[in-house]
């Protein structure tokens, strides 16, 4: 079977961005635009010959044939075995327990995560290492040069291989195995959690409602909570996964799971209720009328991590992205391990897992993780929440507020400005920065301004440095405002404000997150100068 080289002409815009390269399915689909940044990979990882690697991606649009043009690109390069999920279907969490078990050179993940797809919708590709986790900033920057000089590509010119069956099918030197996307996953969760436990809860009238979204979790909540835990098929709604996401927005929050909230907050609400988003990796968590802040679920998670027979042997560390809110420094405090802050972005966790100083990870984005992938992983979030849930015998809510009884609660919040357009939302930042100066040490009210940064981020592990990662405002009582654009998006910018203020009186716990942010809402509009600049009266999401 003969090699073919495709002579090509380089792209500007292929530059990775927090979880790989993502555009618009239009952009992909141009002529020869997958492929270089397909082939930019192939020459920036340098695999051995005969290497195995594993694909899959979320099931958006595009998934399925832009899997068959890597299949055949990685035929061309040598690869001698790629493992793909059946239809295509990988989870992002299962491909790197995939990666991991099998102990593959890497894999690539079709993904735009939480991002709405369909035809004029997004789509993303990224690649993980070895570890199971996503390439590193010197990887992805390796390929951004790659894609700037590229010249040609190779493919095979062969028929596409068969996608939903289970076996093995030559393409050209290659094997292409096509395994069940779920079943190594669901042995590896099965390793984690307590299920004899969590089988007694959900037996003894204990509810439960998951939303897939119409996204990839569809089929390893079927296998996970109705096959192996017995909860009733219903338990799972939007459980099959759909090229559109059935025409929604699979982001896993108060807003965009609006389906899921309207049951758990309404008339005979289930005990529990939990979302995932389009690839599988994030995850939210409620009570019956109750909403677990995802800062908080890291906390919590930590705080009682030795419940699932996984983690009993206790954490090394713990580990949260900026912006995230300080409750699992509190938690590591009590615990006497360390609590490191990193930029955001999985990768970052990753050396520290591999380095064995963190066992749980965890952003405020609805992501959170620990060292078993190296991948944040929505279900199995809430498998641990079902653990804790089984073990402990409260509800979520009571739950939560023995927590903040203990620690203090730690109000937070998240404002979402989406779609705005880049030069305004770059003059938000810049106008920030430039106030830096004038802002440490004024007063607004009661609070004082103790210091403003730009934060900067030194890997304990690797020494590699990371600056200009979010706009700080830091007070003196502890309180914080950050602002951040978002890395995920494809059209415009999505401005991100962050607020977060401890209080350690359980009397004012009961208090509504906005309500107890009010002051410091006022303060990041004031200095902002958002509502003049952007011209929007509210943000698009508040979580």
């Amino acid at each position: 079977m003969q090699v073919r080289t495709v002579a090509t002409t380089p792209f500007t815009d292929q530059k990775p961005g927090t979880s790989g390269l993502r555009k618009r399915v239009p952009a992909f689909k141009q002529p020869h635009y997958l492929e270089n940044f397909v082939q930019s990979i192939f020459d920036t990882i340098k695999a051995p010959a005969g290497a195995t690697l594993v694909l899959g991606g979320d099931g958006r649009y595009y998934n399925r044939e832009a899997i068959q043009v890597i299949l055949k690109m990685a035929a061309a390069n040598g690869f001698g075995r790629v493992l793909v999920g059946k239809g295509g279907i990988l989870s992002t969490p299962a491909a790197s327990c995939v990666i991991r078990k099998y102990q593959t050179h890497g894999g690539i993940i079709l993904s735009a995560s939480h991002n709405p797809g369909g035809p004029d919708g997004d789509f993303g590709i990224k690649y993980n290492g070895g570890n199971g986790g996503p390439a590193t900033e010197g990887v992805t920057e390796a390929i951004f040069a790659r894609s700037k000089a590229l010249a040609e590509y190779r493919t095979l010119d062969v028929a596409d291989v068969a996608l939903d069956e289970l076996g093995e099918t030559a393409l050209g030197q290659m094997t292409v195995q096509v395994i069940d996307p779920v079943a190594d996953y669901a042995e590896l969760m099965e390793s984690l959690f307590d299920f004899d436990a969590i089988r007694s809860l959900l037996s003894g009238g204990f509810r439960i409602k998951f939303d897939a979204m119409h996204a990839v979790t569809g089929p390893y909540a079927r296998e996970i909570l109705v096959n192996r835990l017995g909860a009733p098929a219903d338990s799972v709604m939007n459980a099959v996964p759909l090229p559109d996401f059935g025409n929604g927005h699979p982001d896993p929050n108060l807003t965009y799971a609006h389906e899921l909230v309207e049951i758990v907050y309404g008339k005979d609400a289930p005990d529990f209720g939990a979302a995932s988003d389009g690839d599988g990796d994030r995850n939210m968590i409620l009570g019956r009328g109750f909403f677990v802040n995802p800062s908080d679920s890291l906390a919590l998670i930590a705080a009682n991590a030795k419940l699932a027979p996984g983690y009993r042997q206790g954490l090394a560390g713990i580990a949260r992205s900026m912006p995230t809110s300080e409750a699992a420094d509190r938690v590591a405090e009590a615990l006497g391990i360390p609590c490191y802050e990193t930029p955001t972005g999985w990768k970052f966790f990753g050396n520290l897992m591999d380095a064995g100083k963190v066992t749980l990870c965890g952003e405020e984005s609805f992501g959170t993780g620990s060292d078993h992938v190296r991948e944040k992983d929505g279900l199995w979030a809430v498998l641990f929440w079902l653990n804790i849930l089984a073990a402990r015998r409260q509800s979520v809510e009571a739950i939560v507020r023995e927590h903040w009884a203990k620690y203090g609660r730690n109000f937070y919040s998240r404002h979402d400005y989406e779609g705005i357009p880049t030069d305004a939302a770059n003059g938000v930042m810049k106008l920030l920065k430039d106030s830096f100066a004038s802002l440490t040490g004024a007063q607004f009210g009661h609070l004082q301004v103790k210091l403003c940064d730009d934060f900067g981020y030194t890997d304990p592990v690797d020494g590699s440095v990371s600056t200009g990662q979010g706009v700080r405002i830091l007070f003196v009582d502890g309180s914080r405002i950050v602002f951040r654009l978002s890395g995920t998006g494809t059209e415009g910018a999505t401005l991100r404000i962050y607020l977060e203020s401890y209080e350690p009186d359980v009397g004012k716990h009961h208090l509504d997150a906005q309500e107890a942010l009010a002051t410091l809402i006022g303060i990041a509009l004031q200095v902002s100068e958002l509502k003049q600049r952007i011209g929007r009266d509210k943000p698009t999401v508040i979580t």
